[in-house]
């Protein structure tokens, strides 16, 4: 009796000491995150191709997208770091091949086929850095495919060869429930460069 109190009692204290997680109140960090975005895009939102175009680049706006899951009206956040008016754009009928670098708002890598920008890159984002290389090869992407909500939005915003960051809140990423190693309620964080869009 008195070693199963002492095992209870150790069992407790290690509880006590448990390091917190950056993990912890996850919802309560990405609504946090994601309202700071929202500030600074505040009164930008972009509706049409030309409004795109028009985008300066290094300035955060939103654009009005549908929901993955059963939500409200929901917004994707982007920027603007690299330009190319010349280039087309896809429609929802088309594919697209990408170079792509997605994080979570800690920074933390989870997919991509390049190194690019993550959530935390906090200096001046000119477009030119962390380019994509000869070891990486893009990824093709099918608009109306099984790709989440907020892909769909961007890339049909998006003209060949230009470069994005995206911010996907969970409404439009995969929900409260994640999907593998993304875990409920994350925002989702990418670099995104349309290599070249495919007619369908």
């Amino acid at each position: 009796m008195l070693l199963l109190g002492f095992v209870v009692g150790a069992v407790i204290a290690c509880e006590e000491v448990k390091e917190p997680s950056v993990y912890d109140n996850w919802e309560e960090k990405n609504k946090l995150f994601v309202d700071s975005i929202s500030d600074l895009a505040a009164g930008k939102v972009v509706a049409t191709a030309a409004e795109a175009d028009a985008m300066q680049i290094g300035t955060y706006y939103a654009i009005e997208t549908n929901t993955s899951t059963n939500y409200q009206l929901q917004y994707i956040y982007v920027k603007k770091l690299l330009s190319n008016t010349d280039g087309i754009r896809a429609y929802f009928t088309d594919a697209a091949t990408v170079y792509y670098y997605g994080t979570d708002i800690t920074g933390a890598r989870f997919d991509g086929n390049f190194t690019g920008y993550s959530a935390i890159d906090n200096r001046t984002l000119d477009g030119n850095d962390n380019l994509p290389t000869l070891f990486n090869t893009p990824s093709t992407f099918t608009i109306s495919g099984n790709i989440i909500q907020g892909w769909k939005t961007a890339l049909q915003f998006m003209r060949e060869k230009e470069r994005w960051m995206v911010f996907i809140p969970y409404q439009s990423a995969y929900g409260k429930n994640g999907s593998g190693n993304i875990i409920g309620y994350s925002t989702l964080c990418f670099d995104i460069i349309v290599d070249e869009v495919i007619r369908q």
